[in-house]
C-alpha cells in the first residue's frame, strides 16, 4: 500500500461514525443487569426448562428499591432477564403457559416487566430487556416455527412496556427436543426492534449496535476501539468508504481477541463498522442470587469501572435480586459505597475545558492541548485526568501522552501514556502537587483529533 493510499484509508477509518442511538448509549455509560427468575429459587445459573411455575413467588418484589439502589451507584438504567434459557417468562405472555400467569405471584396476575417499567419511569432511568433466544422449555425449539414464537414474544415486549433503552441477546444455543439446535433469525428479530423501538440499542456478539467485550471479568483491552472490522460485527452497518488495500480474510475474529480494531487488523478487513464494547460482569461471582456469595470489594468494583467506563466502553453491572424479589442488603450497601466513592473521585472537577483547541500542531495527526489548574484549588493536585473525543466525527486517536507542567516546563515524569481515547479515557496521574497544568500530546491519530472535553479531578 502506498503512503497516499494508507493516509486515505486511515482517514476513511477515522470517519466511521456512530448512530444517534449509539451516541446516547455511550453517554449512558453505566447501568445494571438484573438476572431474576426461577433460577433465583433453584440456585442454578442455567435452568433446565422443566421448573414448575409454582415455585416462583417473589411476594416482596420491590422494583422501586431496585431503582433506588442502582441510582445510588450512579447507574442510569436496568436490563431485566425477561426470559432466561429456562424459558420461564416474567410477564404474562399469550404464547406460553410457562410464565408468571401460572405462578402464585400476585395471585397469577403479576407482571415483573410491567412493575420494573413503571418503577424505572418513576425513578427517571431507562429499562432494557434480555430475551434469551435459547429456550429449554419450548417444544418448538429447533424448528422453523420457533422463530415465529420468539418474534411473537419479542413483539409483546417491544409494544407493551414503554420506551426500551437496550435489547440484549446472547448466542447460547443448545439442542431442542428434536435433537437439533435452533437457527436464530436475528435479521427478523432486529427488524422488529427497529420497527417498535427505534431508539433502543441492540447488544449481540455480532452487533449491530454494541458488542460483547469478550469476557465476564470486568476488563477491557489494552486498546479498545469502537471502530472494528465488519467480520467481527457482521450485523453492523458498513459505511460507504473505500475498502482496505490489503483486504484479506478476517473470518477468524472473535470477541475475546486482545487486539480488535487496531491498524494491523483493519488493513485486512473488507469493511469497518462502529460498534462499541459493553463490559458485562456481576457484583458477585454468580449471575443469579446465591445467598452464600458476598459482593465484590469496593476496590474490585473501582477497577472494573476504570477498565470499562474509563476505557471507551460501557459497564453493565449485574445486581441479582433474591428469590423474594428484594435486592440483597449487602449488595445495596456496596452499591451505596460504590456510588459515594465515584462521587468522591469524579464528582467535583478541578478544571474542565470544553472542545479544547490545540496549543501546538506538529502535523495533521499530531497535536497537543493544555489544561490549566486553578491557583485556588487548595490541596488538590489532580489525581485523574479524563479525556473525551468528540466521537460524533468518529474515533481517531491512536496514542497519547499526558505530562505534568510547571511554569511552562514538562516535569521529569509523564503522568501517563495510553493508546485509544474514544468516548472516554480516565487516566490516573502521579501525585505531583507542584504542577500548574497538564499537557496532553496526541502522538498519533487516524485523522485530525476532535476532542470534546478534558477534565481534571
Amino acid at each position: 500500500m502506498s503512503e497516499m493510499n494508507l493516509k486515505q484509508f486511515l482517514k476513511n477509518a477515522a470517519n466511521v461514525r456512530p448512530s444517534a442511538r449509539q451516541l446516547a448509549w455511550f453517554d449512558r455509560e453505566f447501568y445494571a443487569f438484573a438476572h431474576f427468575g426461577v433460577n433465583s429459587v433453584t440456585g442454578r445459573e442455567w435452568g433446565l426448562g422443566n421448573e414448575d411455575p409454582a415455585i416462583f413467588n417473589p411476594s416482596e418484589l420491590d422494583c422501586d428499591e431496585w431503582v433506588e439502589a442502582v441510582k445510588s451507584a450512579g447507574m442510569r438504567g436496568i436490563i431485566l432477564t425477561a426470559k432466561h434459557h429456562d424459558g420461564f417468562c416474567l410477564w404474562p405472555s399469550k404464547y406460553t403457559e410457562h410464565c408468571v400467569k401460572n405462578s402464585p405471584f400476585r395471585n397469577g396476575k403479576g407482571d415483573v416487566v410491567k412493575e420494573l417499567s413503571e418503577a424505572c419511569a418513576r425513578g427517571g432511568i431507562g429499562m432494557g430487556l434480555y430475551l434469551s433466544p435459547w429456550d429449554r422449555n419450548s417444544k418448538l425449539y429447533g424448528t422453523d416455527a420457533y422463530n415465529d414464537y420468539y418474534c411473537a414474544q419479542l413483539t409483546e415486549l417491544m409494544t407493551n412496556y414503554g420506551e426500551i433503552m437496550e435489547v440484549w441477546f446472547d448466542g447460547a444455543c443448545g439442542e431442542g427436543p428434536n435433537g437439533k439446535k435452533q437457527v436464530y433469525d436475528f435479521d427478523r428479530y432486529i427488524e422488529i426492534i427497529r420497527r417498535y423501538q427505534p431508539n433502543a440499542v441492540i447488544f449481540n456478539d455480532f452487533g449491530p449496535d454494541i458488542r460483547w467485550c469478550g469476557n465476564e471479568a470486568g476488563r477491557g483491552r489494552p486498546e479498545e476501539w469502537a471502530v472494528v472490522p465488519h467480520e467481527l460485527c457482521k450485523r453492523g452497518t458498513v459505511p460507504q468508504t473505500e475498502g482496505a488495500m490489503l483486504a484479506g480474510d478476517l473470518s477468524y475474529l472473535i470477541n475475546s481477541d486482545e487486539a480488535v480494531g487496531n491498524l494491523n487488523q483493519i488493513l485486512y478487513s473488507k469493511g469497518l463498522v462502529f460498534c462499541g464494547s459493553e463490559i458485562d460482569t456481576s457484583i458477585r461471582d454468580g449471575w443469579f442470587h446465591h445467598p452464600e456469595e458476598e459482593p465484590h470489594s469496593l476496590e474490585h468494583l473501582m477497577k472494573v469501572y476504570l477498565n470499562s467506563v474509563g476505557h471507551n466502553s460501557c459497564l453493565n453491572l449485574n445486581i441479582p435480586p433474591m428469590a423474594n424479589g428484594r435486592f440483597d442488603p449487602r449488595d445495596i450497601a456496596r452499591l451505596k459505597e460504590f456510588g459515594a466513592e465515584l462521587k468522591k473521585q469524579f464528582g467535583e472537577p478541578i478544571a474542565t475545558v470544553e472542545f479544547p483547541q490545540p496549543v501546538k500542531t506538529l502535523s495533521d495527526t499530531q497535536t497537543s492541548y493544555r489544561i490549566e489548574l486553578p491557583k485556588d484549588r487548595g490541596n488538590k493536585p489532580g489525581k485523574w485526568i479524563c479525556l473525551e473525543e468528540d466521537i460524533r466525527f468518529g474515533q481517531r486517536v491512536d496514542s497519547f501522552c499526558v505530562y505534568s507542567v510547571k511554569d511552562g516546563v514538562r516535569m521529569p515524569h509523564s503522568c501517563t501514556c495510553g493508546r485509544t481515547i474514544g468516548h472516554k479515557q480516565i487516566c490516573e496521574c502521579d501525585d505531583w502537587e507542584e504542577r500548574d497544568s497538564f499537557e496532553i500530546v496526541i502522538t498519533a491519530a487516524r485523522d485530525a483529533a476532535q476532542m470534546k472535553r478534558i477534565t481534571v479531578y
